[in-house]
């Protein structure tokens, strides 16, 4: 089982449509101000290309982004046998 993260970047780095494309749940505002903080603490990283509109900015994992993956890939792990045994997530 792959990480979220490790999903959204298994084939190289991502512009923002695209990784809208594939959260359809989440909102604009909530993915910017995520890979914002990513970027900030490292995880993520933001690559812009040219000078003048239209600009290319893409979003890839770090180094140190890429080495979350197992310890995401546990609490996925986790939560999933907590829905399928429980049926429900924990609320508290």
């Amino acid at each position: 089982m792959e990480s979220c993260y490790s999903l959204l970047f298994k084939n190289g780095d991502k512009r923002y449509n695209e990784l809208r494309k594939e959260m359809p749940t989440v909102t604009e505002r909530t993915l910017s101000i995520q890979l914002k903080q990513l970027e900030e603490d490292g995880i993520v990283f933001r690559k812009v290309e040219g000078e003048k509109p239209p600009i290319k900015v893409t979003y890839g994992l770090t180094n140190f982004g890429k080495t979350f993956s197992t310890v995401l890939d546990t609490i996925t792990l986790l939560g999933n046998t907590i829905v399928s045994e429980r049926g429900e997530f924990i609320n508290r």
